[in-house]
């Protein structure tokens, strides 16, 4: 939990987290159902502003609806929601979520939020797409930091209903526009190309050998990489000279497959950036990630003059920072 200094007012998310907790734990109990469960069910009330399960009893009605009148969520920021909604979503995952579903952290949303703006600079229409969004967390911290003159048009994508739905619950909470599929993202999608995909790769293996045959990054015996299918799928999803931003294993290109994955984007994408994000983010060296940038080919679009290579610092050195910043700056200017 956040503090604020001596003074004993809660800050903005500090009050929205204690309400997205304690009725979501009120109706956990009445319900019994899961936390996260629950979660769903209250930002539903919070959004629809009444109280839509008809089974909870007269005075669990009564304790929810005068915690419910003491936040109105128009008065907050989007961010303040979204970071707060996350929070309680990250308590519910702690028991109930396998490892490759957990949320993507807000600063690599942040970084990412900063180079979609860089390298889709002038365009105000922009189409995005996140096959594996999950929670919604990282397309939720695109949206939120946009700039005011940019329109985005916003899908996600993922296989498991229940963290699909804490993720409209949080679009409609954080008054984002977002159309969300419960699918298989390897399966055919009725999307159109967009201009941008962004995606932390599930990574691990596709169970489904049939499907994963139409793929050109298939095994050709035992399961396929899913995080190497994820690539050509988002690569088939992305307009001609879009732009494609991966969350990747600092070990991609060392697996017995990459030699297939390096002719693959070779035929099919500039490689505009490896960013390499500091390893005190991740709970080991074995879990470490990086940013890949890509650029789907089209004719008259050259590939950049050198890629973006970086390894960002220890976030809290400010001077290395703004040197990697600086860089990134120059290689823009340079490049784009």
């Amino acid at each position: 939990m956040l503090r604020g200094g001596k003074s004993l007012k809660k800050l903005p998310i500090e009050k929205l987290f204690s309400l997205f907790n304690d009725t979501a734990e009120i109706l956990q109990e009445e319900l019994q159902c899961t936390y996260l469960e629950a979660l769903a069910e209250t930002g539903e009330n919070i959004f629809q502003q009444q109280i839509m399960q008809t089974e909870v009893s007269e005075i669990t009605k009564k304790r929810l609806e005068k915690k419910y009148s003491d936040v109105q969520l128009p008065a907050y920021k989007s961010d303040d929601i979204r970071r707060a909604y996350q929070f309680a979503i990250l308590k519910g995952m702690k028991d109930n979520v396998q490892a490759n579903h957990q949320m993507t952290p807000d600063t690599i949303g942040y970084f990412i939020s900063y180079l979609i703006g860089k390298f889709t600079d002038g365009k105000t229409d922009i189409s995005i797409l996140d096959p594996a969004v999950g929670t919604g967390n990282l397309l939720f911290s695109i949206l939120n930091r946009k700039e005011q003159d940019v329109r985005l048009e916003a899908y996600g994508v993922d296989v498991d209903d229940l963290l699909l739905k804490l993720g409209y619950i949080g679009a409609n909470l954080q008054m984002q526009t977002v159309e969300f599929f419960n699918q298989d993202a390897l399966k055919p999608l009725f999307i159109d190309p967009v201009d941008v995909v962004v995606c932390d790769l599930p990574v691990g293996y596709y169970p489904d050998d049939a499907n994963a045959a139409s793929y050109s990054l298939r095994k050709e015996e035992g399961h396929s990489y899913a995080h190497h299918l994820f690539i050509e799928q988002s690569i088939n999803h992305t307009k001609p000279g879009g732009y494609l931003f991966f969350l990747i294993p600092n070990d991609l290109f060392e697996s017995e497959e990459a030699p297939k994955l390096h002719e693959y984007l070779k035929d099919t994408a500039y490689i505009q950036a490896v960013l390499q994000l500091p390893l005190t983010m991740f709970a080991s060296g074995q879990a470490a990630k990086s940013i890949l940038v890509l650029q789907k080919k089209k004719p008259g679009i050259k590939p950049p003059k050198e890629v973006l290579l970086a390894a960002f610092p220890k976030l809290s050195n400010k001077e290395a920072m703004d040197r990697i910043l600086m860089k990134m700056e120059k290689w823009f200017d340079e490049n784009k």
